[in-house]
């Protein structure tokens, strides 16, 4: 049997779901990487931007029966680690999702199963996937059970986003607040690599590297501020 069928099978075991509607299931399996412009291939975008909401919705639902008396204040910040692209890319390892997945031969070769961006993408299409073949209430059961250890991370309260926090150490210094610049773009399309510079008046301006701008200037900051708070210490 081919490895990629049987860990797709093995997949559905794990997430206590048999699709009914298999070509939505490669769908959402299925990267922008795949195909190469002679034959269109139907890859797992649009299921990643419906899934971005489902899963919006279960973790606020979810978020609200755990802490009924939290404030919205409260609930904001768990509610953004539990939908956040690393935490995604955390349950998609718990998920053993990327060995089902559906990429071209370049992206494969460059380690993009491990990748976070794609696994988080592909948790998210998933995520719709399971609940346009299943429902909500199926979509609702694998996001409990996938998520566990996300909530008690929740529970203990989880760190502050690294920009947030670089941002509220440099005005408890009395900096201006931090600037980001691209210094380099790099990669494929599909694959791109990011290098962010992040300064703040005063000291050395930290360099990191991510496959989004968004995960480079969280890298850049938390590289930044973990330097800095270490000095002060």
């Amino acid at each position: 049997m081919d490895r990629r069928v049987a860990a797709v099978g093995d997949l559905e075991r794990r997430i206590g779901h048999k699709f009914e509607d298999r070509e939505l299931l490669e769908r959402a399996l299925t990267h922008a990487s795949v195909g190469d412009g002679a034959k269109k291939v139907r890859d797992n975008e649009v299921l990643e931007f419906i899934g971005d909401r489902v899963l919006g919705l279960l973790a606020a639902e979810a978020l609200a029966e755990r802490f009924p008396k939290a404030k919205e204040g409260e609930l904001a910040p768990r509610l953004n680690a539990l939908v956040s692209r690393e935490t995604c890319a955390r349950v998609a390892r718990k998920a053993e999702l990327g060995p089902a997945l559906r990429l071209s031969a370049s992206s494969s070769k460059i380690g993009g199963r491990e990748t976070d961006s794609i696994l988080a993408g592909a948790t998210e299409a998933l995520m719709a996937a399971l609940y346009q073949d299943g429902g909500l209430e199926t979509a609702r059961r694998v996001f409990l059970d996938l998520w566990a250890d996300e909530f008690d991370r929740a529970k203990e309260g989880r760190p502050r986003d690294p920009k947030t926090a670089l941002q509220e150490w440099a005005q408890g210094k009395g900096r201006p607040l931090p600037t980001y610049r691209v210094l380099d773009r790099t990669g494929p399309d599909h694959a791109p690599v990011f290098t962010v510079e992040v300064v703040v008046k005063g000291v050395d301006p930290a360099i990191a590297k991510g496959k989004s701008r968004q995960e480079a200037e969280k890298a850049a900051a938390k590289l930044l501020l973990d330097r800095e708070v270490a000095g002060d210490s």
